[in-house]
């Protein structure tokens, strides 16, 4: 018996302006409206399907920054350098946590300041 992620859940201030952000960087869609909170993920295959949706949460208090867990994207379509590029003009920020300059990903955040990873190695599209 195992698990598979189905979901992540994402406390922030403004669910339409990350749900807006989070789609647009991988490509997702609206799947489902509930209670002020915004479901978004494939369009093809939506909940329970092999990527995980991700559910922007509304909340008063929600931690930004250095999150215990954070997400790792990588280009699909492009090499890293374009879709840094593509990510900064969404509303990506750069993100200093420290790093060397030697690193092969960059760190950022959303535009409510959660940190996230481009990693260098592109992917094939799961589309």
């Amino acid at each position: 018996m195992s698990c598979r992620i189905s979901e992540l859940v994402l406390n922030c201030k403004d669910p339409e302006l990350l749900a807006k952000f989070w789609s647009d960087v991988l490509g997702y869609v609206e799947l489902d409206r509930d209670e002020g909170s915004i479901e978004i993920g494939p369009s093809d295959a939506g909940f329970g399907g092999l990527q995980p949706t991700i559910i922007l949460s509304p909340s008063s208090n929600p931690r930004a920054g250095r999150l215990p867990l954070h997400i790792d994207v990588n280009p699909v379509d492009r090499d890293q350098a374009a879709e840094l590029e593509r990510l900064l003009a969404l509303g990506a920020r750069q993100a200093d946590v420290g790093q060397t300059g030697e690193e092969q990903w960059h760190v950022l955040q959303d535009p409510e300041g959660n940190e996230f990873c481009l990693l260098r190695r592109q992917l094939e599209d799961a589309a």
